[in-house]
């Protein structure tokens, strides 16, 4: 009775066992499907990202080509999906010329990506996490970049040609007979006199060797190149960091505003702003560590800042809680024993996580040497960073409503730059409807932007910036 009661009990369990594994062989052989493609092109790198309901495998055909990357890629139909990777490439995008994909024979998809310079491309795989399923992820480098500080120079080098040429030309000189004449006013003089800010000194233009004829025209005036051949002065150099992009959008407003695109706008205004004033006399120059929507790994946005031996390094965010009461700025400092609150604590292992959403690749070389080299910060840079942060949290409370009153501390991954002082500002909190169309203001970004350059200009009054070997 008992084994005539157990039979049907186990052909259901077995009928079930079958069914289970004839779905997982449909499984197999359907292969994954593609949810997503997108790519993020900059001058750093271009990121190109497929998304997928199942992980997928990809290994690099030939290496032998230069101007093109061939992928195989195994577990993919060619459908649609796959299909629109090719509609959002860019024409402008430095480093990719032209896409292609075709179906192979069974569940292999081959990609061509044709490039416009030489590629260093790392490939890896990224296993689900928040919003996203499996990521199949290429990093195009360019094999040449460009050296930041450089091309930092560079423009600061433009700018005074432009502003001799200009001065020339107001005095009735002529450029290609003399060359460019030094010690003219530099272009950015007229915004630095509506910021209250002294141009810098330069050598007065030498008497005409005769008196003028009455012609009714001002004189032609050569102008006394200085002794050394060309301005000197001490360039500032501030890291603006504005935080997530690419495939981390950060924090989402309940009206849909993304950090990423918020914090960018303000780094963007404030950049504007440094790049038009003189602190003692020497000019001040933002880098932004990104300047568009594309994904920079923590330990490298500081790495960007230490390669153009900024002063400063400002990172921008803005804030998120679980409920939408919070509201008000924040400045917080890197802390070495713990964190100076819970909220901060729990607002550095936000933060901390960028790099989990927005993929890294774990396997590069020298991901986890320099993310080591960062943990070396300094007591120091640490009390230069408060002073910072005090500057600059009192000019921002004129603006708007402050969460906490006073510098605060946590374990921020971003500030750990041992020999720079650096601070991570908490703009407003974006879960709250309120601050969230604030911070989609226009006014409200110009305000932010010009208390923070209050902020900047008060540190330097107090702390002159150490001596640089970049004078020219």
């Amino acid at each position: 009775m008992t084994q005539r009661q157990n039979g049907p009990n186990r052909r259901t369990l077995l009928q079930a066992g079958s069914l289970v594994l004839l779905l997982g062989t449909q499984q197999i052989a359907r292969g994954a499907n593609v949810v997503a493609v997108r790519i993020w092109p900059a001058q750093d790198y271009t990121r190109v990202t497929i998304e997928s309901d199942g992980e997928l495998k990809a290994r690099q055909t030939s290496e032998s080509d230069p101007s093109r990357l061939t992928m195989d890629i195994e577990g993919i139909d060619l459908v649609a999906g796959m299909r629109e990777l090719v509609g959002k490439l860019k024409s402008e995008d430095p480093n990719i010329a032209g896409i292609r994909v075709e179906q192979r024979q069974g569940k292999l998809v081959q990609l061509h990506i044709d490039l416009k310079q030489p590629i260093k491309p790392q490939v890896f795989n990224l296993q689900p996490v928040a919003a996203y399923q499996h990521r199949l992820v290429f990093d195009l480098y360019p094999v040449h970049a460009p050296d930041p500080l450089e091309e930092l120079i560079a423009q600061r080098m433009k700018e005074l040609d432009e502003a001799s040429a200009r001065a020339a030309r107001l005095l009735g000189v002529e450029t290609g007979a003399m060359g460019s004449p030094a010690g003219t006013d530099d272009p950015l003089d007229e915004l630095l006199a509506r910021n209250g800010h002294a141009p810098l000194d330069k050598p007065a233009p030498a008497p005409p060797k005769t008196p003028a004829a009455n012609t009714g025209k001002a004189p032609a005036v050569p102008l006394q190149p200085p002794a050394s051949g060309g301005i000197t002065d001490r360039l500032i150099i501030v890291a603006l960091d504005p935080g997530h992009g690419g495939e981390d959008p950060g924090a989402i407003g309940p009206g849909g505003t993304r950090e990423k695109d918020v914090v960018l706008k303000v780094a963007l205004r404030l950049r504007d702003r440094i790049n038009a004033t003189r602190v003692n006399g020497n000019p001040m120059r933002a880098y932004l560590t990104r300047d568009a929507d594309f994904f920079v790994p923590l330990h490298v946005r500081v790495q960007k800042a230490q390669r153009v031996k900024a002063d400063l390094f400002i990172s921008i965010h803005a804030d998120a809680f679980m409920t939408a009461r919070p509201q008000g700025a924040s400045i917080f400092a890197l802390s070495t024993k713990g964190a100076s609150s819970a909220a901060a604590r729990w607002m550095a292992d936000k933060e901390n996580a960028a790099d989990l959403v927005g993929g890294i690749n774990v396997k590069a070389k020298d991901a986890t040497v320099q993310r080591t080299l960062l943990d070396m910060s300094t007591t120091a840079q640490i009390k230069d960073s408060l002073k910072l942060g005090s500057a600059m949290l009192g000019e921002v409370g004129r603006v708007g409503k402050l969460h906490k009153p006073r510098v605060e501390q946590a374990g921020f991954a971003v500030l750990k730059a041992p020999d720079i002082p650096s601070v991570l500002v908490e703009t407003a909190f974006i879960s709250n409807p309120e601050e969230e169309e604030r911070l989609r203001s226009v006014k409200y970004q110009t305000d932010l932007a010009d208390a923070l350059l209050r902020g900047i200009v008060k540190y330097f009054g107090a702390n002159p910036p150490l001596a640089r070997s970049r004078q020219f």
